[in-house]
Parts: structure tokens; C-alpha cells; sequence
């Protein structure tokens, strides 16, 4: 792409000052709005857009805000930058790098819900993002952009961070406002939902940091310039994080609908040594394995396609590329390994069936199990399938069930060995 949308600071060097950001045209989209858009008007312009959620459910985004009820008060709005899936670095790189944008977006989606207070939730390892996120919002402060009757209308806004302490499973929606609720990061049984009873009780909206950072260019430029990107149902430009086998692992800012072979092999450079391509994971350790064949190749990266021709989630785009070299066994251990760690424990199906499978492929990956334990590991997680609470349980049978399907060979190999 000739220009970034949500990569700014790699065009406009400093973008990360104030001066530079304002001079750049940053808050003139938060100030049109307050001065002259009904909260109505914003949300019918994000749903026009057409912008679906970035953080993995892929949710059309002004959709999601129209749910939150007038008749009940006050509403929040939260960012969740509690970036903990293993694969996706892409929202750090706009919090250290363009973090006026992502606030500025977060103020946009506050005023569209009316909410008074808006709260950021960073994983407990982004402690210094944090330092640094507060000392931006003190600029805001210093600059009138946040506070009591901003730009002379009645409208008031604070902002608020909010750490965690490095558990994945606050990554869930419920779970993060439980955590900053000061409670024990667990999902909440739904319904109900976020949008009715959310923090302290209240509707709230929470949205990706990926999501809210496209907010400003869309209201600035408008939604059919934003539809003008991407495809017709997935809308605008996604970041992709290219990591694994690959020469170039790193951030891709792309327009939706572009193919996994012009991600891996253009921007990513290819396979270290010419290597085989084996397998694709689309959205990170909560993905299925996909075998990288042509077919696969040459999908369209959105959230239409993905899941139609290869029934594999786009989900936060965390392509994770795997050559020849890799047992597929021995990296369903690892995800297995990962999802029973971070299991919080609430629902019977996740922490018993990660547990149990964790137990299974440990002994496939040492070359210590029989030929029926294949069978058990997948009737394992077959079993948890549709029954957990949250998406997690849901998330960490993903890469067994795929990879037994499409990569026993791989099993048999090592408990034959």
C-alpha cells in the first residue's frame, strides 16, 4: 500500500508527539463529531462503513454500539488492548507507535454511546505502554481534548487505564470487565450481555484497539471512501502478523481480501532455506491448521472466505506459517500446552478436557504413547467442543481436531517411533 491507515508513524515520522499527530489533522474527527454529529449520526456513519471488529469475532462494529439501550445509565466504553494471543503482536506496534489515533478512536466510540468515562485494559506486561499511554492522555487533558464541556458543548469525557496481570483469559470480553471490576478474571455467563450489563453493571461497548483506531480516518474521510478498501462485506485495510517459518516475519498492513500467497511469499519473503510450505495457522494458537496447498494460497484473507472455503476463523489475522521441518504433533502440544495454562478454571469442560489432552499429547510428542491415544486425544476434544463457557475451551480443541484430521500421519510418526 502507498499510504498506512492505522501504521501512520511509519509515513509520519514523530507522529507519536502531540504537535505532530494535531498537525496532522489528529482530533479534528473527535471535534466534528462532538460539535456537529448527533451520537445517531456516528453510529449510522460506522455501520455504513461497513468496519467489522478487528479483534477476532469480526462483528460490524456501529452494530455492536446500537445495542446499548437509552433507557439505562450511565454507559462506559472500554479498549481492549489486553493483546495475548500468542502470534498477534499488531496492536502493540499502534500503542507505542500511533497512540493518538487509537485514543482518539476510543474518544469517538465513547461519544457515540454517550459514555463519560472510558477505560483502557492493557495486559499486565504492557506496563510501560501504560506509563506511556497516561502521559498522553495528560496531554489531552493539558489540551482540552478531554475533561468537562469539550469544544463549549455540554459533553464531558475521562479517560482511565487499567492494567491486568498477564492472564490470557482476560482477553474475553466478560472476563476483562470482571478483572477491572476488581474481580477475578473469569467470563460472565451470558446472557446477559455486555451491551445491557456490562462494568459496574452499566451497558458498555468494548472494542478492539485495532477497531477503534480506524475510527478518525473513517469519520474524517467518510464511509464510502473507507468501502473503496477491502472487499464489499469486509470493508478496509487489516493487520496481518506474519510470524513463524518465514524470511520477513512482522506487522503487514494490507487491504482485506488480499491472498495468504501474496502475504507469505511477496511481503514475507518466502521460506527460510526454499523449504515446503506445510501448513497455515490464521489466527494465531486459536486456529485450525491448514494444509498450504494452492487452494489455500490463494484464499482471499477476510472474514467471508477464510471460513467458507478453508472453514478455518480469520479471527485477529495471526498467520503463523509452518515449513516441512515441523511435526504437526509436536505443535499441537505446544497450543495444548499454552490453552491449559491459561485455562481460569470456572467450566468443567475446559479445565478438565485441557488438562486431559495436554496429558495426551505430551506423551505423543515424547514418543511414549500407543496408537490409541490418537483417538482418545481427538474424542478428548471433541467432546469439549460447544459445551465451555467462553471461546477459549473452544479455541484450545482447534489445532487438535484439524491437525489429527489433516496431519495423522504426523502422530502416527511419532508414536510408531
Amino acid at each position: 500500500m502507498s499510504e498506512h491507515i492505522l501504521y501512520r508513524h511509519r509515513d509520519i515520522p514523530d507522529i507519536h508527539e502531540l504537535p505532530v499527530y494535531r498537525k496532522n489533522g489528529g482530533f479534528s474527527a473527535f471535534e466534528k463529531a462532538v460539535r456537529s454529529m448527533q451520537p445517531a449520526m456516528l453510529i449510522n456513519e460506522v455501520k455504513a462503513s461497513g468496519l467489522r471488529g478487528r479483534g477476532g469475532a469480526g462483528f460490524p462494529t456501529g452494530v455492536k454500539w446500537s445495542f446499548l439501550p437509552n433507557t439505562l445509565w450511565p454507559h462506559y466504553a472500554v479498549a481492549n488492548a489486553d493483546e495475548s494471543e500468542p502470534g498477534t503482536f499488531k496492536d502493540r506496534e499502534i500503542l507505542e507507535s500511533n497512540p493518538y489515533q487509537f485514543l482518539e478512536g476510543l474518544m469517538l466510540a465513547a461519544y457515540a454511546v454517550q459514555a463519560n468515562d472510558a477505560y483502557i485494559y492493557l495486559r499486565g506486561e504492557f506496563w510501560q505502554i501504560a506509563r506511556r499511554l497516561e502521559e498522553c492522555i495528560d496531554r489531552l487533558y493539558s489540551e482540552n481534548l478531554l475533561g468537562e464541556k469539550l469544544f463549549g458543548t455540554p459533553y464531558t469525557l475521562q479517560l482511565h487505564t487499567h492494567m491486568g496481570a498477564g492472564a490470557y483469559i482476560c482477553g474475553e470480553e466478560t472476563a476483562l470487565l470482571e478483572s477491572i471490576e476488581g474481580n477475578l478474571g473469569q467470563p460472565r455467563l451470558r446472557p446477559p450481555f455486555p451491551a445491557t450489563y456490562g462494568l459496574f453493571g452499566r451497558p458498555t461497548v468494548i472494542n478492539n484497539v485495532e477497531t477503534l483506531t480506524n475510527l478518525p480516518v473513517i469519520v474524517s474521510r467518510g464511509a464510502d471512501w473507507f468501502k473503496t478498501l477491502g472487499t464489499e462485506k469486509s470493508p478496509g485495510v487489516k493487520i496481518f502478523s506474519l510470524s513463524g517459518c518465514v524470511n520477513r516475519p512482522g506487522n503487514y498492513e494490507l487491504p482485506l481480501g488480499t491472498t495468504f500467497r501474496e502475504l507469505i511469499f511477496i511481503h514475507g519473503g518466502g521460506i527460510p532455506e526454499s523449504r515446503r510450505i506445510k501448513a497455515i495457522m490464521s489466527a494465531g494458537a486459536s486456529s485450525v491448521i491448514i494444509p498450504a496447498d494452492d487452494r489455500a494460497l490463494d484464499t482471499p484473507m477476510d472474514y467471508e472466505s477464510t471460513q467458507s472455503n478453508l472453514g478455518a476463523p480469520l479471527g485477529s489475522a495471526s498467520v503463523i506459517i509452518l515449513d516441512d521441518s515441523v511435526n504437526m504433533a509436536w505443535l499441537v502440544n505446544k497450543t495444548v500446552h499454552f490453552f491449559r495454562h491459561e485455562s481460569c478454571g470456572k467450566c468443567t469442560p475446559c479445565r478438565e478436557g485441557t488438562y486431559w489432552m495436554s496429558h495426551l499429547t505430551r506423551r505423543i510428542a515424547a514418543g511414549t504413547a500407543e496408537p490409541e491415544d490418537i483417538t482418545l486425544l481427538e474424542t478428548v476434544a471433541r467432546q469439549m467442543q460447544g459445551k465451555c463457557l467462553c471461546a477459549l475451551g473452544e479455541f484450545s480443541t482447534m489445532a487438535v481436531t484439524s491437525g489429527i484430521e489433516k496431519f495423522r500421519a504426523d502422530f502416527e510418526q511419532l508414536v510408531n517411533h
